[in-house]
Parts: C-alpha cells; structure tokens; sequence
C-alpha cells in the first residue's frame, strides 16, 4: 500500500551573500590558507590564492548551501591558475619556509601535478573525474598521479619512524634510505 508523504516547501533557495563569504573565509580561515599553501607550495603565492579565492567566491551567485564548498573550489581553481601544474612537470616544491611537520614535508615533496591531484582527490575528496575537469587532462592521468602520491606518501610514512628515531633508543643511522 502506497503511503502518502507531504511535500514541504521551505521556500526558495537563498543565494550566499559577500558578508556570507566573508564569515566563511574568516571562520576557516585556518583550513583555507592550509588549502592554500599545500597546493601552492609557498606563503606568498598561497596568500594570492586565499584572496583570490575570497574575490572570486563573492562574484557569482551560489547556493547558500553551497557556499562552503564553494569556497574551497576558488582556492582551488587560483592555485591551478597560479601555478599551472601539468602531468609531464616533475618538478617538486622546495621546503624553505620552516615547514618542519613531517606530513605537510612529505607532501610538498610531491612533484607540482601529483601534489595538487594528492590534496585535491586524497585530502578534499572530489572525485577523479572532478580533479580531471580541475586541472584540464585525462582521468587517466590524475589515477596515475594519485597512484604515485600514495606510494611516495607512504614510503614517507615508513622511513619516518627510522628519520626521527621513535620507538628507538639507538643513534639514527648515518645514511636513511631512499
């Protein structure tokens, strides 16, 4: 037997206002420019982004519901604009500005395009397909990144007790496998 089931209308769907981006960036702040400057690699670029972000979130009419989301999208769509990452760029960041967390190290030691598929796929969670659209290439290519991320990530994770000698009273070793 079908049951019937009202309908409630909780009116039309509000779109998220300045003053609502501005309490969005100003409460994650922290989360935020962390989004940032793991994607960018460095303080100045990551602040370009941040702010970016803030202009660009406030510029086109989104969802209250969404605003969140929203926000962390513009960051990420200013870090690709700013630093352009592409399959074939090997390149990784260097750690020169007293990142000393061996997660956040491990992660800069990315290759530029594996490192912006790592946070964007791994650490926010949108899908490959999402990450392709993201950084314009082939699906095929963020899996192949992400791939490698995850493998470099946990070699990290597994020299990192050797690194820091935990769980060990003897002296580190002189040279730490690659």
């Amino acid at each position: 037997m079908l049951r019937e089931r009202k309908v409630t209308s909780q009116g039309p769907m509000q779109y998220a206002t300045k003053e609502d981006f501005c309490r969005i960036f100003s409460t994650d702040m922290n989360r935020l420019y962390q989004l940032s400057f793991l994607l960018t690699g460095n303080h100045q670029s990551a602040e370009r982004c941040f702010v970016g972000g803030l202009e660009d979130s406030a510029k086109g009419p989104v969802f209250k519901e969404w605003a969140q989301s929203w926000a962390r999208r513009t960051i990420i769509r200013n870090a690709i604009q700013l630093m352009r990452p592409r399959p074939f760029d090997r390149n990784t960041t260097t750690v020169s500005q007293g990142v000393t967390d061996p997660a956040s190290v491990a992660i800069f030691e990315l290759p530029a395009f594996d490192r912006f598929v790592f946070v964007i796929a791994v650490l926010e969670g949108y899908s490959d397909q999402e990450c392709s659209l993201f950084l314009d290439c082939a699906q095929v290519e963020v899996v192949a990144a992400r791939t490698r991320a995850l493998q470099q990530v946990a070699r990290s994770a597994q020299i990192l007790p050797v690194r820091l000698g935990i769980g060990s009273n003897e002296p580190l070793p002189a040279a730490i496998p690659a």
